[in-house]
């Protein structure tokens, strides 16, 4: 069986970046490999194993362009209702809290947010599948 490990995101600005995954999901460096054209940074926390893999292109200083292909990357909180809370007062701008609930079978609660460098991120409920 495959055994999903990371996700890379291309990312302008390394400590803005940072700031940002610590801050929002308490994302710290696990690796850091530096070369002459790139350097890769591995972020993880103590819920899993799974890491986020930030690419930081030397020399680039234009936005990337995110196309229309990417649509987000999810992670899953225990407390909805204070993690969007705590989002507001860290001043990561999240989105309204969403009941997704079609045909009135609530399948799951979330909001999202942007990273520095417009990825989206959907914050949701652990809860049902989404656990």
């Amino acid at each position: 069986m495959a055994k999903a490990i990371h996700s890379m995101i291309r990312v302008l600005d390394e400590a803005r970046s940072l700031d940002f995954y610590k801050r929002a999901f308490g994302l710290e460096v696990a690796d850091r490999l530096d070369f002459s054209d790139f350097t890769l940074i591995y972020l993880s926390n103590s819920e899993q194993s799974f890491e986020l893999e930030l690419t930081v292109n030397k020399g680039q200083s234009e936005p990337y362009d995110l196309g229309n292909g990417y649509g987000h990357f999810a992670v899953s909180v225990d407390d909805l209702d204070a993690e969007h809370a705590r989002f507001e007062a860290e001043g990561l701008s999240p989105r309204t809290l969403v009941e997704f609930a079609p045909d009135g079978k609530l399948v799951g609660r979330f909001f999202f947010v942007a990273d520095p460098d417009g990825y989206q991120i959907e914050v949701l409920e652990r809860s049902g599948r989404f656990q």
